[in-house]
């Protein structure tokens, strides 16, 4: 049996410890980690894009009130959110995933770990934050929203951890087909839009976050 995903030139018992030693690694990595919160976006933005100056501001913000960056360690929304949180002396962190194309950590990352498997540095972007913010995208960040949003609609994900949506232009015409098409026909529950936040404002950003922060230390 071959595995789609896996190294065509290793054997399947090699690409399984291959895998758990990813998975390991990853978990040992994450345990050092304090107050994540997750951007993740666009890597084809640049820094002439409105997205791009607004990621890099929330990284700065962020990093001013002590809490730890963590993106995918690509460029784009990802560069620009470390970039903001290094600018501003913070905790920035990357979690890179290695390409044919060799995509490299972006320069702001200050600390770093490369992935092979899409579905393990998935897992690991999923994993534990105080709360998630998505700016424009394309498929991968599609992808990941909508696997937190499976996550916290079947309880296996905290559903107190905000997910907040930045960019109403981008994120509108979504939420509305999730309203018109998946909950008018009853194919999510009537609550489940309201598991999505958002916003332009880069102010109610924090105060998701600050909130959620709070109700964490109470737990």
């Amino acid at each position: 049996m071959q595995l789609t995903f896996a190294d065509h030139h290793a054997g399947l018992a090699w690409e399984v410890l291959r895998i758990t030693a990813e998975f390991v690694q990853g978990f040992e990595f994450l345990s050092n980690l304090e107050r994540t919160v997750t951007i993740f976006g666009s890597a084809r933005l640049t820094e002439k894009d409105v997205y791009y100056g607004l990621a890099q501001e929330l990284g700065r913000r962020l990093a001013r009130a002590h809490y730890t960056v963590v993106t995918g360690g690509g460029p784009g929304i990802m560069e620009a959110g470390n970039r903001g949180a290094t600018e501003a002396g913070g905790h920035s962190v990357g979690l890179n995933i290695q390409l044919p194309t060799e995509q490299k950590l972006n320069p702001y990352v200050k600390e770093g770990m490369g992935f092979q498997y899409f579905f393990s540095r998935k897992f690991m972007l999923d994993y534990s934050a105080l709360a998630y913010v998505f700016f424009p995208g394309g498929y991968g960040t599609l992808d990941e929203l909508f696997t937190i949003l499976t996550l916290v609609q079947t309880g296996k994900s905290n559903g107190a951890v905000p997910i907040i949506l930045v960019g109403r232009e981008f994120w509108q015409p979504l939420l509305d087909w999730i309203t018109g098409a998946l909950a008018a026909r009853r194919l999510i529950g009537p609550d489940d839009p309201a598991l999505l936040h958002l916003t332009d404002d880069l102010d109610e950003v924090m105060r998701l976050i600050r909130a959620a922060d709070d109700c964490a230390d109470e737990v």
